[in-house]
This record gives structure tokens, sequence and C-alpha cells, in this order.
């Protein structure tokens, strides 16, 4: 089975699109005022925000799909992981040096992103023992 039919994955994705795409447009367009409150330079900012802004429009193209591609759901789920451990990684390095505020915005995310691919990936093995109770 190389295709995934779910609809609830198809609003996790939905979801995700419209948090990123709201995040990348407040990194975006919106880095000067936020720089003060989160303790993020607009130079990290913007850069991250068109980012998020063009992966939120994949995401849009992709919850739009009745069938998702398996590949391309685990692909988000390692994304997912990938970007939570940077968020954290990122602080931890000592790259940014971000406000309480930011901080807490920055975990936040970083939950939030672990929660989504937690559901995709819940998702993709329910579909796999039901591909395997079928045949």
């Amino acid at each position: 089975m190389t295709a995934v039919r779910s609809n609830f994955l198809r609003t996790v994705i939905g979801l995700d699109a419209a948090a990123c795409g709201l995040m990348g447009a407040g990194f975006a367009f919106d880095a000067g005022l936020l720089a003060g409150p989160l303790g993020l330079s607009p130079a990290f900012m913007q850069p991250l925000g068109l980012f998020l802004i063009v992966y939120a429009a994949g995401l849009v193209f992709l919850a739009a799909r009745k069938a998702l591609p398996r590949a391309a759901v685990w692909a988000l789920v390692a994304f997912n992981v990938a970007w939570a451990v940077e968020s954290i990684g990122v602080m931890a390095l000592g790259w940014i040096q971000p406000t309480a505020l930011g901080i807490a915005f920055v975990a936040a995310q970083a939950v939030a992103a672990l929660v989504v691919g937690d559901l995709q990936y819940i998702v993709l093995r329910r579909a796999k023992r039901e591909a395997a109770a079928l045949a």
C-alpha cells in the first residue's frame, strides 16, 4: 500500500499548515515587532518565516489530496521530529539567546511539532495494520 486515506490525517496536516503559515507570516513580516519579546533576531526569524510559508503551502497541497503518499507522510514525521530537535538544539548550543517568553515559545512549538509528528505516525501505523488485515 503506497497511499494513506485518512480524513483525520488530512485534518492534522491542514492544521499544521495553518500553524506553520501563521508562524511563518509573523516571523517573515513582523520580525521587528517580535524580536524584543522573543529575543530572536529578525535576521534569524525572517528567512525562517519565509521557509515556513513555503512549507505551509506544501502542506496545504498534501492536505487537499484524498490519498496521501505514504513516503510523503513518513517525510513529514521525520521533518517534525527534526524540527523539534533542532528547535531545542539551537537554544542548547547558544546559537540563539531568547528571552523567557522566547524560550517558552520555541519549546512550545517544538512540543507541537512532536505531537503532530506523533499523530501522523499513529495514522501510518493504523493504516498499515488495516492493510494487513485486508490482505
